[in-house]
């Protein structure tokens, strides 16, 4: 059936914009019709189905005329196992517009993507409801999440304990009297057996219908709507040994000789044994979720104010966050909470900022530096003004990073979902044919194998491990790599991570510390050394680059005044050029600074100083040419400082068989000479900024899957080319969109926190998912009486609900081994 849709179009403004994008729609594949107005800057598109609207979406952003699209994220209730997983992303991407939608089991959300205009978010509610389900929309804040998840744990709990307390009589009265002789004699003589099952029949009828309410409540009607589920499992499994235990009760003549018995305690059983596992799982899962829950309680619920009063006079005021405006002046006393993100006014101090970037150390805080959200003062007073409020902060933005992440679906994913899309059938046909068989070439009583049989095996099938396996792994991974400092932009950066073969690092600011000093500076016998020194700084003060910096800083602290710079020009990769002004006792002077590369392209002989310039590179520093009028005039030596925790991450890339490359712009000498202090395998030398893209190809061909790690900035376009890219952030700014993985701090520790958190969570991953179709494979055969020909077990179904339980408890438990990776 096909769907049609109106969708706003952004970037139009010609008839050719319109023909383009026309193109673009009509291209897509499937697509029956397309219109695009100019006017309205809407397209009508007649599509049959949300793939083929996703690749409409795809098109139009690369022709460069995005369509408007929003996204909205639900809180789900009611969701147990894999099955209810595709049932809600199915009758959700039903709903034209929408052309996306992802549902995450472990966390009970789901993201929805559509097209602007075409879905309300109600339309979304009464869709998933439907479909046999409760939605609502996810608050920023996470209360109603919290109260939700507690709600639904306090209400398992209260079911469980009136299921047991109703189920232990029932278990005590048939299974005791088997066991026990004593037992057996009362039961027989004293109770009867006519007393003795109308008890059982009470209790497991209130069983049943109360606590157990719940599975019939959702299974049956799944089952209806054709779509069954794991509550449509239990709910045929019980009915079916209650129903003929009441036959048995109640009627017994109509059933064969020898077959009225009665499984009331199946029934009590499974459903007590099914709502501990329940309940056991709810606590689990709350517990994948701690990594946000702690970051949420990390944001300040109040804060001090300076705000106008009457009679034009100021004041401070405890305001709840809410009520903050950018621009307001906040005040922060030792021990508490900085409110929101803002720039320090006045004051001295340290902030804990371990919660944001997992360094332990206190960062000193003074007039001019930020300050983040959910860090805390530690000693002084501090008075700040806001600049980030809300969802601006670090803090929102970190939250909002790691529920993406955590919301990712990995390429292993697909295989689960294609299996879990089939389950619930099988194990139906799979418990009928049980039936059938048994009937056919069952002992006799055959009725009794192929209802204990067949209800075993509808028991013990369990998609919930299954549907669980995945996403509980990455969301407990990307929260501990969250407190490690590590943030995960992309969830799929779990799996490109750990399939990294080479780690391929830019030197400046990532392997050293991005601060370079002046060691070294030579001129030739014809210049003053004073006056080459501030011509050079009075250049280099126009520009942002560290060694700049390194070179004004080593004037002002002689104290050199500085000439009047003009026409200042940077020739990306080699160097810069600008004419010093005139003096009364000089004429004006055209200066060039830069590599040798940069002086040989001018016709500049820098051979003077080829001893120098190997002895600088040998030592591991980055030698730079000055010419004035045309003459070399200086050769001046920067070095910077290696990082202290760089030579243990390179020893631990090395440990996790990683090659590690460096590439920098540095002549080759220098790098190789920093290369062989720290051990690194291969050197990329000499590249200018755009050849970094080149630099991470060659790497990986030669090498196979690359990770770059840079500074997030300068290095955008390699971050992008590499398979995954790893972006050092400044501590305060996360938001960069070219990498995959953003860490808080500089430490390159943080890289290997990184690897290793992927590597282990894959693993987590895999362990899972084997266990959830190893159980199931190995199991439903013996729940089916596959090991009675030979050995004559038989699989009891209060054994197969015990199963089934301790399964998804399982694959909860092992992802939860990840919060101590």
């Amino acid at each position: 059936m096909s769907q049609s849709i109106q969708a706003p179009i952004s970037k139009l403004t010609c008839a050719g914009c319109v023909r383009r994008a026309t193109k673009a729609i009509e291209d897509t594949e499937g697509v029956t019709s397309a219109s695009v107005n100019l006017a309205s800057e809407k397209a009508d598109i007649e599509f049959p189905n949300a793939e083929v609207l996703a690749d409409v979406v795809k098109n139009l952003q690369k022709a460069g005329y995005p369509a408007r699209t929003e996204r909205i994220e639900l809180d789900l209730i009611g969701m147990h196992c894999a099955s209810c997983v595709g049932k809600v992303e199915k009758a959700l991407l039903q709903v034209p517009g929408v052309y996306l939608a992802r549902v995450n089991l472990a966390s009970e959300t789901a993201v929805v993507e559509f097209v602007s205009g075409s879905v309300e978010p109600s339309q979304l509610k009464s869709t998933v409801k439907s479909a046999g389900y409760q939605a609502e929309l996810k608050n920023a804040g996470q209360q109603s999440d919290t109260n939700h998840k507690a709600a639904e744990i306090s209400s398992l709990q209260q079911s469980f304990w009136f299921a047991a307390l109703l189920t232990l009589p029932i278990f005590i009265l048939e299974m005791g009297s088997h066991f026990i002789p004593a037992m057996h004699h009362w039961v027989e003589h004293s109770l009867g057996q006519t007393l003795n099952w109308n008890l059982q029949f009470v209790l497991t009828t209130l069983v049943l219908f109360i606590p157990g309410r719940r599975f019939y409540k959702v299974g049956f009607p799944a089952l209806l709507r054709g779509s069954p589920d794991m509550n449509s499992l239990v709910a045929l499994g019980t009915s079916a040994a209650w129903l003929f235990s009441v036959v048995a009760t109640f009627t017994p003549s109509v059933l064969p000789a020898g077959t009225a018995n009665v499984y009331y305690e199946a029934a009590a059983v499974i459903v007590t044994l099914i709502l501990l596992g329940r309940l056991l799982e709810a606590r689990a899962k709350g517990r994948t979720g701690d990594a946000i829950k702690r970051l949420v309680g990390l944001q300040a619920k109040t804060a001090r104010v300076k705000r106008d009063v009457a009679d034009s006079k100021s004041e401070w005021q405890e305001l709840p966050i809410a009520d903050i405006q950018v621009g307001d002046l906040i005040q922060a006393k030792p021990g508490e909470r900085i409110a929101v993100d803002g720039e320090v006014v006045s004051g001295d101090s340290y902030v804990d900022e371990s919660m944001l970037t997992g360094e332990p150390i206190p960062v000193a805080k003074k007039a001019g530096d930020t300050v983040a959200a959910g860090t805390v003062n530690s000693n002084g007073s501090l008075t700040f003004t806001a600049t980030k409020i809300g969802t601006d902060t670090l803090l929102a933005q970190i939250i909002k990073m790691v529920e993406q992440a955590q919301g990712a679906r990995l390429p292993v994913q697909a295989l689960v979902d294609k299996v879990t899309a089939v389950f619930v059938p099988i194990v139906m046909l799979v418990a009928l044919l049980t039936v059938l068989v048994w009937l056919i070439f069952g002992p006799s009583p055959a009725l009794t194998f192929a209802l204990v049989n067949g209800v075993a095996v509808l028991i013990i099938a369990c998609p919930c491990a299954m549907g669980l396996a995945t996403p509980v792994s990455i969301m407990v991974g990307t929260g501990r790599a969250a407190e490690r400092g590590v943030l995960f932009r992309q969830g799929e950066a779990l799996q490109t991570l750990r399939d990294c073969q080479v780690i391929a690092l830019d030197k400046t600011g990532t392997l050293t510390e991005g601060k370079p000093k002046l060691t070294d500076f030579v001129v030739t016998e014809s210049f003053n050394e004073e006056k080459v020194l501030a011509m050079i700084a009075a250049v280099e003060q126009q520009s942002e680059h560290p060694i700049a910096n390194a070179i004004v800083e080593a004037a002002l602290a002689k104290n050199i005044e500085l000439p009047e710079c003009r026409e200042f020009k940077t020739i990306s990769g080699m160097g810069v050029t600008a004419e010093i002004a005139a003096t009364d006792d000089e004429q004006p002077s055209n200066i060039a600074i830069g590599a040798d590369r940069f002086m040989q392209e001018r016709d500049i002989a820098v051979t003077e100083f080829n001893t120098t310039a190997n002895k600088l590179a040998a030592e591991g520093k980055t030698p730079l040419y000055a010419a004035i009028n045309g003459k070399l005039a200086a050769i001046i030596a920067v070095a910077d400082t290696v990082r202290e925790s760089t030579p243990a991450a390179i020893e631990a890339f090395h440990a996790l068989g990683l090659q590690v490359a460096m590439i920098t712009g540095d002549n080759r000498t220098t790098a190789e000479a920093i290369a062989k202090q720290l051990d690194i395998d291969k050197v990329v030398a000499e590249v200018l900024p755009d050849g970094k893209v080149s630099a991470v190809k060659e790497l990986r061909e030669e090498f196979g899957a690359v990770a770059f790690v840079g500074d997030g900035i300068n290095d955008a376009p390699a971050l992008a080319e590499a398979n995954t890219g790893i972006a050092v952030g400044s501590g305060t700014d996360i938001a960069i969109e070219s990498a995959d993985v953003v860490l808080m701090r500089g430490d390159l520790q943080a890289v290997v926190a990184a690897l290793e958190i992927s590597r282990k969570t894959l693993r987590n991953i895999k362990q899972n998912l084997f266990w959830a179709f190893a159980y199931n494979a190995s199991l439903l055969p013996v729940a089916a009486g596959v090991l009675y020909p030979a050995f004559g077990i038989l699989l009891s179904p209060m054994l197969a609900a015990a199963a089934m339980a301790l399964s998804s408890i399982f694959v909860l438990t092992n992802a939860l081994r990840l919060k101590r990776a």
